[in-house]
């Protein structure tokens, strides 16, 4: 084993690092900053010292019958936030997929709701 190259070894792994590091966190702090006072701290995840993932908690909408809108515009919120990156992952989009749907119920509620109003 050539024991001069360790040296250049190690740098080139510490530069891995900050560039694994620095794109899982550009990536979690989109969702935060996309997602506000719904989301949790970013949590970085590690395997052997090297960053491997990463997540933001996030509160998923409940349809509240007796508020539609809020519901609406929470789940447009978890969409924005789950959307932000610019690489989404396959479960950012299960996020949003699932924000999308619980939207649409209350929508349809709220729609009910203005028809009930008119008639």
């Amino acid at each position: 084993m050539n024991f001069m190259n360790i040296p250049a070894f190690k740098n080139q792994q510490q530069a891995l690092i900050r560039k694994n590091l620095s794109e899982i966190y550009a990536h979690e702090r989109a969702h935060k900053a996309a997602g506000g006072l719904l989301t949790g701290p970013i949590v970085i995840e590690w395997k052997d010292g090297i960053p491997i993932g990463g997540h933001v908690s996030i509160s998923m909408p409940r349809l509240n019958p007796k508020n539609p809108q809020k519901t609406i515009d929470n789940a447009n919120t978890v969409i924005d936030s789950a959307l932000a990156p610019a690489d989404p992952s396959s479960q950012d989009y299960k996020v949003a997929s699932q924000a999308k749907s619980v939207k649409a119920q209350a929508e349809r509620l709220q729609n009910n709701k203005r028809l009930d109003y008119y008639a």
